[in-house]
């Protein structure tokens, strides 16, 4: 089984801010999606940022110019960069990650897994 573990939220006045953490950890052979997405109170989850395997990013048009998304393949882990904050970024922020990894069966199988949730509030 993959796991996830995020962090990095925190409270935030408007135009600060924050950095978000993800580590995948498990019997973990090929990562290839990690992705950001958010969930604002009495909203639907939504997409924020994601990165390939090739480094290749896709943002919501929301974020662009404020957020980066980044990745460390050497420790299966991905970070958002959120800077110049607004108090509509207020929101649970998930990882999503997707790849491949051994089951306990030891066969290989793709994998979906999300992360607990990290609350991130941007408030004066």
């Amino acid at each position: 089984q993959v796991q996830l573990v995020d962090s990095g939220g925190g409270l935030v006045q408007p135009g600060g801010s924050l950095r978000l953490s993800c580590a995948a950890s498990g019997r973990i052979v090929r990562i290839t999606v990690m992705e950001w997405h958010r969930q604002a109170p009495g909203k639907q989850r939504e997409f924020v940022a994601a990165v390939a395997s090739n480094s290749r990013t896709n943002y919501a048009d929301s974020v662009k110019g404020r957020f980066t998304i980044s990745r460390d393949n050497a420790k299966n882990t991905v970070y958002l960069q959120m800077n110049s904050l607004k108090p509509e970024d207020t929101a649970v922020y998930y990882c999503h990650v997707q790849g491949v990894a051994f089951s306990v069966d030891t066969t290989v199988r793709s994998f979906d897994a999300w992360g607990q949730g990290t609350q991130v509030t941007v408030s004066s």
